[in-house]
């Protein structure tokens, strides 16, 4: 109950309201304008690169006067589409053999080559490589959970020597804020209590430190 001694609550100033609108529009503009900044400056650096190696002849600026900007990234698209169709054949494989036998040869391009090709068929490659589930365990001991990826069951000699009674499971442990880096484990199987939550949600939890929760008003549950 309010008595006429209490001190009514003091409205915003002008300024402090203009202050909380521009930051809340900028929160609502700046990963918009970044991302749109971001694509476009990266097609344009695409078509810096592709243009030049392309005849004049065969330019749309000949014909129409200007230079669309993304033309060097419809090029290099359909390059990349005939190179993958050419390299599954049995001659374009043939001819890859043989250029690789010749990069081979060359001691400082032969180590380029080789880091460049595993990186791409890491990054770019679709296979079983990929997590299957995030998974939640305690680490580094009892009473602390931590969060992780199930990437396979551990196979090889690794399963063989560890002493173990059942399965191990592989486990990638990202650290914060960067998932990229993190530590290889392996566990029983008994020891991991699967998530519903997806890898990217789980992603996203390990990223914000904890901040950003599949679901915010019951984090126990997946999102929707």
């Amino acid at each position: 109950m309010n008595t006429p001694f209490d001190e009514k609550p003091r409205r915003p100033g002008l300024f402090a309201s203009l202050r909380a609108s521009f930051l809340t529009g900028l929160i609502v503009i700046a990963p918009v304008g970044l991302t749109i900044w971001l694509i476009w400056s990266v097609i344009g650096w695409i078509d810096g690169v592709v243009l030049p190696l392309v005849p004049y002849d065969f330019q749309p600026e000949k014909y129409i006067g200007i230079n669309l900007r993304g033309i060097g990234v419809i090029i290099f698209l359909l390059f990349t589409i005939v190179v993958g169709w050419l390299a599954k054949g049995l001659l374009g494989r043939s001819l890859i053999r043989i250029a690789e036998n010749m990069v081979q040869n060359v001691p400082v391009v032969r180590s380029i080559y080789s880091g460049v090709k595993q990186i791409a068929e890491t990054v770019f490659t679709q296979s079983e490589r990929s997590f299957e589930k995030a998974c939640l365990f305690e680490y580094p001991r009892r009473g602390i959970w931590a969060i992780g990826f199930i990437s396979t069951t551990t196979k090889g000699e690794v399963a063989q020597r560890a002493t173990t009674s059942g399965d191990l499971i592989s486990v990638f442990v990202p650290t914060t804020p960067n998932p990229t880096s993190g530590f290889l484990l392996f566990f029983p199987r008994e020891d991991i209590i699967e998530l519903d939550m997806s890898v990217e949600d789980a992603a996203k939890l390990v990223i914000s430190a904890g901040l950003v929760y599949p679901n915010e008003k019951d984090p126990s549950k997946p999102k929707n």
